[in-house]
């Protein structure tokens, strides 16, 4: 597998396009159930392809990423050849910025000397998707991409 495989739950949410998957392959409900049942390992290589797929798709159109924790957030934005990332770190250790508060604390405190900003840009030292994905495993989620666009507004 290039990425990992959906969850159960993810399964669930895309069994259409799950069903027009095994569709392209001339595969019935009644000839996956005949292959789930006498062949698992076809089938949980159909699941895998089908999981990488879809990774694929979700990561060639991922623009931005973002990632909290307690006193940090990390911000990315996503291009073809590079990624850009913006680090904002509070060095008031109390402030939370998984909480709401913690974003109120951040928009009075932004200039402050409470704040530290980096920001940063470097080529993909892999395969673009791959770095993406490589992210997300360490706890990057996807995001519209409104904070990083109103933060990069603010200080340029």
């Amino acid at each position: 597998m290039k990425y990992k495989r959906l969850t159960k739950e993810q399964f669930e949410e895309l069994h259409q396009e799950f069903a027009t998957f095994l569709a392209t392959q001339s595969i019935d409900k009644k000839e996956w159930d005949t292959i789930k049942t006498n062949t698992p390992e076809v089938a949980e290589q159909q699941l895998d392809v089908f999981s990488d797929l879809i990774w694929d798709n979700v990561l060639t159109n991922a623009q931005y990423l973002e990632h909290f924790s307690k006193n940090h957030i990390f911000l990315f934005h996503c291009q073809e050849k590079l990624i850009e990332s913006m680090v904002i770190k509070s060095l008031v250790t109390d402030v939370d910025f998984m909480a709401k508060e913690g974003m109120v604390w951040l928009s009075d405190n932004l200039f402050t000397e409470t704040v530290e900003m980096h920001l940063g840009k470097k080529e993909y030292q892999e395969e673009r998707n791959a770095a993406i994905f490589n992210l997300i495993t360490e706890g990057a989620i996807l995001s519209d991409g409104q904070l990083y666009v109103q933060i990069s507004t603010i200080i340029q």
